[in-house]
């Protein structure tokens, strides 16, 4: 039986290059599916999941995050002021106890491995999470749960989440080389990091979701830089496979739900169309306004 899983990594050191000019002086992580900012989306699901310590990997100008999740008594104080109740409850509930946040600032954006790496000593001898912001999930059950759950049953290992890509986007994912399949779990027998669709070992492509064991971290410390000369999470998990002293086992996690990709400027519009109409206080409203444009198109 695995070691619970209480602790999770939230890289959010990247520049959000895609989404100038705003990203400019706001971090993506901040960018709005409707009144909700993507990282707060993230912390939501790691906490339906179990995660009790949230570790943040942050890099120059992510201070909006640290305030985020911070008290704020000026805003505090008008709200109390005003009566404003219920929206004292919605901003206080993104408090979390003293010493269950983190943060760790990554001085180079080396890529997701080091930024990883840079959260070790926090992490210690334990199994753990990461959440990548940018890739929002709608699902009945969160998917990060759904992984602890199937997790708890694995005595070792790496679990990634996975989706079936067409073959022609595996040039932008982690693709997994299958061995066997008992779903919800792929067992992994390699990975590869962005492969070209004519050499991709499958069409199972990992998305934002890990549960890591924290040998991983004994790799990332040697591992040379990857594709887009960054440190690759993908390239760490591959040597770990192939390690001849101790193989860590690999499996791909088939989640139930509807992820999108809000590191691109449609995903983010496609999350907050579909966000919207499961909200009973905005659906009829988004519906008409769907109307209308396809009236008027």
């Amino acid at each position: 039986m695995q070691s619970a899983v209480k602790k999770a990594i939230f890289p959010v050191g990247g520049l959000g290059t895609r989404f100038l000019p705003v990203t400019k002086s706001s971090p993506k992580e901040m960018l709005p599916v409707i009144d909700k900012p993507l990282i707060q989306y993230a912390v939501e699901e790691a906490r339906a999941a179990g995660i009790e310590q949230f570790i943040f990997v942050t890099g120059r100008g992510k201070s909006a995050i640290e305030d985020f999740f911070d008290y704020s008594y000026e805003l505090n104080a008008e709200l109390q002021k005003r009566g404003k109740t219920k929206d004292l409850e919605i901003i206080n509930d993104l408090l979390m106890a003293p010493g269950q946040i983190s943060y760790i600032r990554q001085q180079e954006p080396l890529g997701l491995g080091h930024a990883v790496w840079c959260a070790r000593h926090l992490i210690g001898d334990e199994p753990f999470a990461v959440l990548l912001a940018d890739d929002l999930i709608q699902s009945q059950t969160p998917c990060l749960k759904q992984m602890v759950d199937a997790y708890k049953n694995k005595s070792s290992g790496h679990m990634v989440a996975v989706q079936e890509v067409p073959l022609e986007e595996t040039r932008h994912y982690g693709v997994l080389e299958i061995d066997t399949i008992s779903k919800p779990l792929l067992k992994a027998k390699g990975i590869v990091e962005k492969p070209e669709p004519h050499t991709a070992p499958s069409q199972m492509a990992v998305i934002g979701r890990y549960i890591l064991d924290p040998s991983v971290f004994g790799v990332l410390e040697s591992q040379a830089k990857g594709v887009g000369g960054e440190i690759q999470l993908t390239d760490a998990l591959a040597k770990g496979l192939t390690d001849c002293s101790s193989p860590m086992a690999l499996h791909g996690f088939l989640f139930e739900g509807t992820r999108f990709d809000c590191g691109t400027r449609q995903g983010l519009l496609r999350a907050t169309v579909a966000f919207a109409l499961a909200r009973e206080d905005l659906k009829d409203e988004m519906l008409l306004i769907l109307k209308d444009y396809q009236l008027h198109s």
